[in-house]
């Protein structure tokens, strides 16, 4: 198994969405964070279907930096309860994976 996780984030503009990239970035917790634009969001909150345009952030880092990166994501979001989801890849281009391990501390 890769020591390499993926982590799923949304932000409700691409002002946040960028701001919480750079600073994983930064600050090392994550190797590469891509933003992928005007996702549409529908889901339950406060006993209500809601939906809203978000920025979905695709966070590539490692097992041992997840922690951190949760944290920071709780401290950098404007939301409430910000989506935080950890996804461990079952394979992927060694070299690349290899790369995200040696970019996170």
């Amino acid at each position: 198994m890769t020591p390499t996780r993926i982590v799923l984030s949304t932000a409700g503009t691409q002002e946040e969405a960028r701001k919480i990239a750079h600073a994983l970035v930064e600050r090392k917790l994550a190797a590469c964070v891509n933003v992928v634009p005007r996702v549409e969001s529908v889901y339950r909150w406060q006993g209500k279907v809601e939906s809203a345009t978000e920025w979905l952030l695709i966070i590539k880092t490692a097992a041992q930096a997840f922690d951190r990166v949760r944290e920071a994501i709780k401290e950098l979001h404007s939301y409430d309860l910000p989506e935080c989801v950890m996804i461990e890849p079952n394979g992927g281009s060694e070299d690349y994976l290899n790369w995200v391990s040696e970019n996170v501390e």
